[in-house]
């Protein structure tokens, strides 16, 4: 049997020997998002929430808290029973929220115990099809000679997206104007129609766009190629000073911070193993994410090193915390 078939069939024998004392069998898991119904967030979490239904055997129920930076949904967990019940989506927002907002009902570091990721996605920077600029080292290249001249667009100020951006904008050692609009359509819209040179965005929007010849992806910002397009080179191929850029959105369960370690093990462990699922990870990738698990450890390293990352870009940017 494969490495991957033999470890799968270990978490799930771990989970079900480890879940008798757990399960509180007929009880619901409830999984708060702190985002809307239907986008990619609740549908994540509500398949991911199915096969932990089937694999647990305990009912489990998806609550959409969407607000501002997720402070309904943060508070709901933190201050909920921490006994493995209660769960929170957290992700890439969640690390800017910490970094962004002056003061929120909760410490991110400290009321959360991080359970696992659930799926990683990819930023790409495009442009429209038939501009100036084949490639990333032809932007680049332009907006050296051309100070202050490039416009780089991006979703609301203080997304993930546009502190991407500004995190390029840095590393690269280039003097462009990075431009926030009112979400992903505006942006494609004046990228289309030649206002902005350029964007930053969530790949899984931009896809559409892309398949149909409109838009040029230059560079995807994670460490790898994405898989929806290996033929797109990643920021880092381009070298020098992006050697070591990195930047992806991710997703991932933490329960309230009192929760046993027990409890907390036991739900990781479930997690990694309904990630494994051909059937999820095939309906995760239709929505542009890679299915990905994780320690708690790994995922409180991972949240830890993203607020810092994003203080760092805020302050640098002179972007006014909220």
């Amino acid at each position: 049997m494969k490495r991957r078939g033999l470890l799968a069939l270990g978490l799930l024998g771990a989970v079900a020997t480890g879940g008798a004392r757990g399960q509180m069998a007929g009880r619901p898991l409830r999984i708060v998002v702190p985002n809307g119904a239907g986008g990619a967030a609740d549908i994540t979490a509500r398949t991911v929430g199915q096969k932990l239904a089937e694999l647990l055997g305990q009912p489990v129920v998806v609550e959409n808290r969407p607000s501002a930076g997720g402070v309904v949904a943060g508070e709901g967990v933190a201050r909920a029973e921490p006994d493995g019940r209660t769960l929170l989506l957290v992700s890439s927002g969640t690390a800017v929220s910490a970094a962004l907002f002056k003061s929120l009902p909760f410490d991110t570091l400290r009321d959360f115990a991080p359970v696992s990721l659930l799926a990683t996605f990819d930023l790409a920077l495009v442009v429209a099809e038939g501009g100036r600029f084949r490639s990333l080292d032809q932007l680049l290249a332009h907006a050296r000679v051309n100070p202050g001249r490039l416009n780089l667009g991006t979703p609301q100020i203080g997304t993930t997206q546009n502190l991407a951006a500004e995190l390029f904008k840095a590393t690269a050692g280039v003097d462009v104007q990075v431009v926030p609009f009112n979400g992903t359509p505006p942006v494609i819209q004046a990228l289309r129609g030649g206002q902005i040179d350029a964007t930053v965005d969530i790949l899984g929007p931009l896809m559409p766009q892309i398949s149909a010849g409109a838009l040029r992806p230059l560079a995807v910002l994670g460490a790898a190629r994405a898989p929806q397009l290996p033929q797109v080179p990643t920021v880092r191929e381009s070298g020098a000073g992006l050697a070591g850029f990195n930047v992806s959105s991710w997703n991932g369960l933490a329960a309230p911070a009192r929760t046993p370690a027990v409890e907390v093990d036991r739900l990781s462990r479930a997690v990694q193993a309904v990630l494994q699922q051909p059937e999820v990870k095939q309906r995760l990738a239709e929505l542009n994410l890679n299915a990905q698990g994780s320690s708690p450890a790994q995922l409180a390293d991972h949240l830890a090193a993203d607020v810092r990352r994003w203080q760092d870009v805020i302050a640098r940017a002179r972007i006014a915390r909220q």
